[in-house]
Formats: C-alpha cells, structure tokens, sequence
C-alpha cells in the first residue's frame, strides 16, 4: 500500500503532470485529434441485430402478457383463484419484462449510437 501511496504523491506533486493532459486542439498536443467510429461492416449489422432483439423480446412480452389476460379469465370463470392469481402474476411481470427490455434497448442503441 505504500508504493501506491508514494505514487500518488509523486504525480500529485509533480509540476509537470498537466503536460500529459494538455490538448491543443489537435495542434501538436499529446492527445490526437481523433473521432472514433465502428466501420460499416460491423455498425449496420449491429444495428440490425440489436432492433431484432429487442422487437422479439417486446413481441414476446405482448405475448405473455395476452397468455396472462386469459389465464385471469378462465381462472376467474372456473373459480380457480390459483390460476387466476397466478395469471395476475403473469401480466405484472410481462409488464416488468417489457419495460425492461424498452429501456434497456433504448439505452444500448443510444450509447452504441455516441460513436457518430
């Protein structure tokens, strides 16, 4: 632990350390001037898997949550409380998976798509 802290005290107390940072808007500085994008090959590809993804495991929830709904009917119809309990079950957590899956795939395409 005292190397660690002795490092951490020679570069805090450097006085040249910002030089390592110092960007001169890509005139000379150590930092390049630099925009980093995925080729073609691998971005359009990429895109169309994660939609595919994400429209399923959407049109899965829809579906789960529909096979819930008619659980609750018949469990209600047949005075089942299980089934129909369990059915209610089944539509809070269709509802759960699709919010889920909306946000998390939103969140994925919006941070592969910083790359532009």
């Amino acid at each position: 632990m005292s190397q660690f802290l002795n490092t951490l005290h020679t570069v805090v107390t450097d006085p040249h350390w910002h030089v390592l940072a110092d960007d001169t808007g890509g005139k000379g500085g150590v930092v390049p001037d630099y925009t980093p994008q995925l080729p073609k090959e691998v971005k359009n590809p990429t895109q169309t898997i994660l939609g595919w993804t994400a429209g399923i495991g959407l049109a899965a929830a829809v579906l789960g949550s529909l096979v819930a709904w008619m659980l609750v009917a018949v469990g209600h119809n047949t005075e089942r409380a299980s089934l129909a309990a369990r059915g209610k079950q089944g539509v809070l957590w269709s509802l759960v998976g699709a919010g889920g899956i909306g946000v998390t795939s939103s969140l994925v395409l919006a941070f592969y798509n910083m790359a532009k």
